[in-house]
């Protein structure tokens, strides 16, 4: 599966979802962003059972702040609809799937 780009007009229906959800909050002049954006779409393309979606936080700006952004990349996961697990800075991606095991 591939990766979703999140705004606020599909946001609801992300949130929704009855999948667990990675969201990667990155802007495009983010070096660490960069970084971990390869990650993120290979946890995507190898794990159908997620939903994995990215937040431009420049474009976004009310869904970073809803989520509490202040660092990026920031990396949420949700589960029926909440936030579950949070963290700021890159993360391999062992690390990034055991966010979403947990």
């Amino acid at each position: 599966m591939s990766v979703l780009i999140v705004n606020k007009n599909n946001f609801d229906s992300v949130k929704n979802s009855g999948k667990t959800v990675l969201l990667d909050f990155y802007a495009d002049w983010c070096g660490p962003c960069r970084m971990v954006s390869p990650v993120v779409d290979e946890i995507a393309e190898e794990n159908p059972q997620y939903l994995v979606g990215k937040v431009n936080v420049d474009m976004e700006p009310e869904l970073a702040q809803a989520f509490g952004v202040v660092s990026i990349p920031t990396l949420a996961v949700m589960r029926h609809g909440k936030v579950i697990r949070q963290s700021a800075g890159t993360r391999p991606k062992q690390q990034i799937l055991t966010m979403l095991e947990g």
